[in-house]
């Protein structure tokens, strides 16, 4: 597994399976529905469980009827996972970026991280957001998480621990081609 360190340690971007890192949080990105589906978001939900669904169920009936809205966050636990929770964050549909998506994008982002700070989470890894069958382009997506990860981490000290982790070296080379 290959992995770099950013920010005196405190970003690490890495390859591997965000269901098996060993952090307080994982970002899940998920659907508005919140009741799981592919990729990232049906990973987490086989790994973590029926917790994580009975209690993504609790949110929509409670919080979030109409699904949970993109760039909002919600924490549940994180059932069977080594994480304490799961936080969950619907990504922007690529519409050609003239639709808000980098702001939305960038939201999922310091939403999850500002969540994790006021749960007083230590560390948090977050997949890549919106690149998969949302379409969003890599390299622009990877420009937008640089930018708020990076600015959330130099004004506040915690989460103390921030990782990015891709599932693919195609997909980590991207991502660390886009802080240039």
């Amino acid at each position: 597994m290959k992995s770099e360190s950013f920010l005196d340690g405190r970003l690490l971007v890495e390859c591997g399976d965000i269901t098996a890192m060993d952090v307080d949080a994982i970002v899940n990105a998920a659907n508005s529905s919140l009741l799981g589906g592919g990729g990232v978001d049906g990973a987490i939900h086989r790994a973590g469980g029926p917790a994580v669904l009975e209690e993504c169920r609790a949110v929509r009936r409670d919080r979030y009827p109409d699904g949970l809205p993109a760039g909002a966050v919600v924490e549940t636990t994180a059932g069977r996972l080594r994480a304490k929770y799961v936080i969950h964050t619907v990504g922007p549909i690529w519409r050609g970026g003239k639709s808000g998506e980098p702001e939305t994008l960038a939201s999922c982002y310091a939403e999850s991280l500002t969540l994790a700070a006021r749960l007083g989470l230590d560390s948090i890894a977050f997949p890549a957001i919106s690149t998969g069958v949302y379409g969003y382009p890599r390299e622009a997506a990877a420009k937008t998480v640089w930018t708020t990860v990076t600015a959330y981490l130099e004004a506040h000290a915690s989460p103390r621990m921030v990782r990015l982790v891709y599932f693919s070296p195609e997909d980590l080379r991207v991502f660390l081609a886009g802080r240039e």
